[in-house]
């Protein structure tokens, strides 16, 4: 190859390298303005929409225009707060729901409690009133010269600290003889002739009864005059 042919292949690669160029250049022009448009076109400018707000109709009063654009925005205003205003009263509302279902709900558990600590109690007490039962007929069989022994007064001692100990908790003995018979607090269990009492007295008592707290536990077994 000679020198006139190798020059001919190097302005024909220089010729198409430069044309590339331009493409390239004149296809990234074309872009960015097309970009450039786009932008112009999506967005009105700020000022433009305030002049368009802000710019009264032709022949419309400026004043005018002025005042219905401001009740206009005072009524959106107002709109907006009354939603506002209207979901603060349902949320207080709805809170003073749930504090009253919370109060209801603790009474509830509190009343809940109270009634099995109630029933508890009676339960135990119950139990226990046997052995003062058993207390009091060992204690009326001693002699009258045995009262004085150490141990029949170490006894009373303990009978007199149980009747104590129940008396502090709520627990008193229902008084029966000599008063009107009452269902509620007394179980006739059987009819006597009486001199000293009317008819519908309670003469005798056969076991004793206790209440717990205004509650009987065991009603007294009594003989009632007939």
């Amino acid at each position: 190859m000679d020198d006139q042919e190798v020059k001919t292949e190097k302005d024909q690669n220089t010729s198409e390298a430069e044309s590339s160029t331009e493409e390239s250049t004149e296809a990234g022009s074309a872009e960015e303005a097309v970009e450039e448009t786009e932008a112009s076109v999506e967005e009105p400018s700020e000022s433009t929409e305030e002049e368009t707000e802000t710019a009264p109709p032709e022949g419309e009063d400026p004043k005018t225009w002025a005042e219905k654009r401001a009740a206009k925005k005072q009524a959106k205003l107002d709109k907006k707060a009354q939603g506002y205003k209207d979901q603060i009263e349902q949320l207080e509302d709805k809170v003073k729901r749930q504090l009253a279902e919370f109060e209801n709900f603790r009474n509830r558990t509190e009343k809940e409690k109270h009634a099995m600590f109630e029933t508890g109690a009676k339960s135990v007490i119950e139990k226990i009133l046997p052995v003062v039962d058993n207390f009091e007929r060992g204690l009326a069989t001693v002699p009258e010269d045995k009262k004085e022994d150490p141990f029949v007064d170490g006894m009373e001692r303990i009978y007199k600290q149980l009747l104590t100990e129940l008396e502090n908790i709520g627990v008193k003995p229902i008084e029966a003889v000599g008063k009107e018979f009452d269902p509620n607090l007394h179980n006739a269990v059987m009819q006597v002739e009486s001199e000293e009492y009317e008819s519908g007295v309670v003469a005798q008592e056969l076991q004793k009864g206790y209440t717990y707290r205004d509650s009987v536990v065991r009603h007294s077994m009594v003989a009632v005059v007939q």
